[in-house]
């Protein structure tokens, strides 16, 4: 039992090792280390493993990882009949060419957002969205959309979290969430980030749960407040067409 306790406790650890790569494209071994808290040596051997089998490269003019071939061969192997990121991404660009504007698709995992798809502006000043960053969910539209219309329990779970930001005023949270409801539509003006502006809806299922979060970005000197008030309607119709591709 001990023996079968220690393999999965290894498989844990380099299973969290490759989610350190959602956040940057090469590591140092220090980084990884930090990063999931355990030992430089402990990580070293876990990672040659995962070297030798292909999973991640090390470059050796830097001494930094990367993901490797493995990941990308997996990758191919996907169904991609069910994946919104897929089935979705043709809407998403007629929405882009149509309003001119970053567009993304978030899912919630746990207590964070996670960026699945991006269609990228055409234009010179853009806001640039990278697929498969995470995000906190007590800032920004799309995060303040799928807590607003997730369950009860699950925003309770999420304002009771103990890391949750001592910062945030949980009070005005929730009423904001409310608002958010009501509207069917949250805005974010440099909430997140210096100079970005958003405006996000949800995308429900068949049975009425929200699926994800449709989101359109941009800088603030080009996106006004009330510029994001029309774009809004455009977006919850697109997200009702979304709605019925993946129920």
């Amino acid at each position: 039992m001990e023996d079968r306790k220690l393999t999965v406790r290894a498989v844990e650890r380099a299973l969290d090792i490759l989610m350190c790569f959602t956040k940057a494209q090469e590591l140092a071994l220090t980084e990884i280390s930090s990063q999931i808290g355990l030992h430089k040596s402990t990580v070293h051997r876990l990672m040659a493993t995962l070297e030798e089998r292909g999973f991640v490269i090390r470059d050796s003019r830097t001494d930094k990882y990367r993901l490797g071939m493995k990941i990308w061969e997996l990758s191919t192997h996907l169904s991609h009949s069910d994946d919104p990121a897929v089935r979705l991404l043709p809407l998403m660009e007629s929405l882009r060419d149509q309003l001119g504007e970053t567009i993304s698709l978030y899912l919630r995992d746990g207590a964070e957002r996670i960026r699945i798809q991006a269609v990228q502006s055409n234009q010179a000043i853009r806001r640039v969205a990278q697929v498969g960053a995470r995000l906190p969910l007590y800032v920004g539209a799309s995060s303040k959309v799928l807590v607003a219309f997730a369950s009860p329990a699950v925003q309770e779970e999420l304002l009771l979290d103990p890391d949750w930001p001592e910062t945030v005023d949980k009070k005005a949270y929730r009423r904001q969430l409310g608002d958010i409801r009501k509207r069917g539509y949250a805005i974010s003006i440099e909430e997140r980030e210096p100079g970005a502006v958003a405006v996000s809806v949800p995308i429900f299922d068949h049975q009425g749960r929200i699926a994800a979060a449709l989101s359109l970005s941009g800088p603030v000197n080009r996106l006004s407040p009330d510029t994001l008030l029309q774009f809004a309607p455009v977006l919850k119709e697109a997200a009702r067409e979304m709605g019925l591709m993946i129920s």
